[in-house]
């Protein structure tokens, strides 16, 4: 009985410590605020009615459902690792890859959708992915014109283009 009364005493100090909150439960809650936020965006939009929906309210609909699917993996996540227990070896790989995205954003409007795209995949097949030369070369050039010809050409979507008209 000692025994059992010392591992609860230990497990409720864990839990104060760490917060007692699990993976599951803080990616449920992350949902949940993404949802009140986009409902708070969505106020500008208006709604209509259910014969005749305005802009506003297919976004309020899904907001509503990513609401209530956060709460259900939040409410159902107990089973799941704590939070402090987790461990992410690739993290330093997923910043370079987000801020490598960034910079792409930034860059779209000065160096036009091509130059960006091709830039952009071969920094990441090149140098993160250590890809071979030829295998980057063929998907960047073959992605960056491919997917400008597909939405600019064909759909007729305005892409940035570069002062060199690339």
């Amino acid at each position: 009985m000692s025994g059992d009364s010392n591992t609860r005493t230990g497990e409720a100090g864990a839990q104060a410590k760490h917060g007692g909150l699990r993976s599951d439960q803080f990616s449920g809650l992350m949902l949940v605020a993404l949802a009140l936020y986009l409902v708070w965006a969505n106020r500008d939009y208006p709604l209509g009615s259910l014969s005749e929906p305005g802009p506003g309210y297919l976004p309020l609909i899904l907001a509503i459902f990513m609401g209530a699917m956060g709460l259900l993996i939040a409410l159902g996540g107990a089973r799941s690792p704590r939070l402090s227990a987790i461990r992410w070896p690739e993290a330093t790989r997923a910043l370079v890859i987000v801020l490598s995205c960034a910079g792409a954003t930034l860059l779209l409007e000065p160096l036009g959708y091509r130059i960006t795209m091709i830039a952009l995949l071969v920094f990441l097949l090149g140098v993160v992915e250590r890809k071979g030369p030829l295998a980057v070369a063929l998907v960047a050039l073959g992605f960056g014109f491919g997917s400008f010809y597909v939405v600019g050409d064909l759909l007729h979507v305005p892409l940035p283009r570069s002062s060199w008209g690339l």
